[in-house]
């Protein structure tokens, strides 16, 4: 009985998500924006332990913003992420179409990365969970570029075949990440272009490059695939122009050519270490469009959870980073040693 019951829930969910949709497709963008936006202000009421974490995030990676442009931040990017994932996800194939996306986005700044995946060779396209990272994918294969994004299936696998349509529906082709490794080694060797979402948490065994002046476990698979591959990295975001606005600006963040890394001496700490940056460079941009929320520096290093000093080998790879500065690398070397934690950070009622 319990696979039947199963079924019922999946399809009362599938039910409920479509009844959803159709009800904001009956408003308009700007009006549901407006409300995604109220919505979020509830969670951040309703979730305060989420709002301490986002507060704690940004005081520790911007230390010279006052408190008021610490909360304010953190309150903006919830709000933020519920325009993204209530609006922007659904109404994308209204919005971004052949004859109507450059009423909706405008390019800064694109111009080698657009060059570089318009090439016959292998790029790796790079964002993070900041602006709207599903509309770089979705707006490139509208313009006809031939991408394949990774993303993590839904469990709900009516809502995820309704969901994977609305994402492909401009000719993006959606890997999922069960068993992509194979498909994706494929597709660069086919000189094909790939995209990911390169800032999440990759736990204890991650490789650990700063990002805020603080080690952040990364992903080393995206820096493997470029390096055996010599694919281009082009980085990139599409932040929002206006709160309640279906308005954007898609920006390259930067480049990296295969000549770029190949004379380090150490090339995957440089190029993950490099991807990283430039994420931080998205958010920097504009920072209330950051997930906060998210546990990005979960993970730790080993020498962090055993209680032992920075190693000198790390600290002679930080300080080799071209852009890396002595106030930078001391602000890393202090927060490795002293670890700040998730301390709570108190919120006002």
């Amino acid at each position: 009985m319990a696979r039947p019951s199963s079924r019922l829930v999946e399809w009362s969910q599938y039910a409920a998500l479509r009844a959803f949709v159709g009800t904001l497709q009956c408003l308009s963008p700007e009006e549901n924006l407006r409300t995604a936006t109220v919505v979020g202000q509830l969670y951040a009421r309703a979730n305060p332990k989420r709002l301490r974490r986002a507060i704690r995030n940004i005081e520790l990676s911007f230390p010279e913003m006052s408190r008021d442009e610490v909360e304010s931040i953190a309150r903006r990017s919830i709000e933020h992420m519920f325009r993204l994932f209530m609006v922007d996800a659904i109404m994308m194939p209204q919005i971004i179409t052949p004859d109507r996306w450059m009423h909706h986005v405008r390019f800064a700044q694109m111009e080698e990365g657009l060059a570089a995946l318009s090439r016959a060779d292998p790029a790796i396209l790079i964002s993070g969970h900041c602006g709207n990272w599903e509309l770089l994918g979705f707006l490139l294969s509208t313009l006809g570029f031939r991408v394949h994004a990774l993303a993590r299936p839904l469990d709900n696998r009516l809502a995820n075949d309704w969901l994977m349509g609305v994402r492909e529906a401009r000719g993006l082709r959606i890997i999922t990440k069960w068993g992509a490794t194979s498909y994706v080694q494929r597709l660069l060797r086919r000189g094909e272009k790939v995209a990911f979402v390169a800032d999440q948490n990759a736990g204890d065994g991650g490789l650990f490059v700063p990002f805020f002046g603080r080690l952040a476990s990364c992903y080393k698979s995206m820096a493997m695939l470029a390096i055996r591959y010599n694919a281009t990295v082009v980085a990139g975001t599409a932040q929002r122009l206006v709160d309640h606005r279906m308005q954007y600006e898609v920006t390259g963040n930067d480049v990296i050519r295969p000549d770029e890394w190949q004379a380090e001496a150490d090339p995957l700490f440089y190029l993950t270490a490099r991807i990283t940056r430039s994420i931080e460079m998205m958010v920097r941009q504009s920072p209330e469009q950051y997930l906060w929320v998210h546990r990005r520096w979960k993970s730790r290093p080993r020498f962090e959870r055993e209680g032992r000093p920075i190693p000198a080998r790390l600290v002679r790879k930080l300080a080799a980073l071209p852009w890396m500065t002595d106030r930078e690398l001391d602000r890393i070397v202090a927060l490795a040693n002293n670890p700040p934690g998730e301390a709570a950070a108190s919120v006002p009622t």
